[in-house]
């Protein structure tokens, strides 16, 4: 198939696919006789399990490492076991960073009176000019 019908089908733009295919993340398929490139169903794959990787928030590099360690079907799960209980650490931490900032956005709010911007308290604490 043609890169445009691999992107419908996987959503994933043509200018993306190959831009992957620069950085070696997939493999630059066979030319037809025509020259357009000619993608099967592996790159599809590979092409899916990329989308929902990043879907899953994972950087490129884990990426890289996650498909380098899923090539060797008979090797230990361990390492790509390692990368998603890391990665899940940093999802856990973002996740505790974002609940404290919804907590001081929400005080923020709270302590707005909707007077006048000069007594606004939301900009007092953006300009840092009294203690949250």
């Amino acid at each position: 198939m043609r890169i445009g019908q691999l992107a419908r089908i996987t959503g994933v733009k043509s200018e993306t696919i190959r831009f992957y295919e620069r950085e070696g993340i997939l493999a630059a398929p066979p030319r037809t006789k025509a020259n357009y490139r000619d993608y099967g169903p592996a790159e599809e794959a590979r092409l899916h399990f990329i989308r929902r990787a990043r879907d899953l928030g994972f950087s490129m590099a884990r990426i890289r490492e996650l498909l380098d360690l899923s090539d060797d079907a008979v090797r230990s799960c361990a390492g790509i076991d390692a990368l998603a209980r890391s990665h899940l650490g940093e999802v856990e931490r973002k996740i505790a960073s974002l609940k404290a900032l919804r907590t001081e956005l929400g005080r923020m709010i709270a302590a707005c009176e909707q007077d006048t911007v000069g007594d606004c308290r939301i900009i007092d604490v953006l300009a840092d000019i009294t203690e949250p």
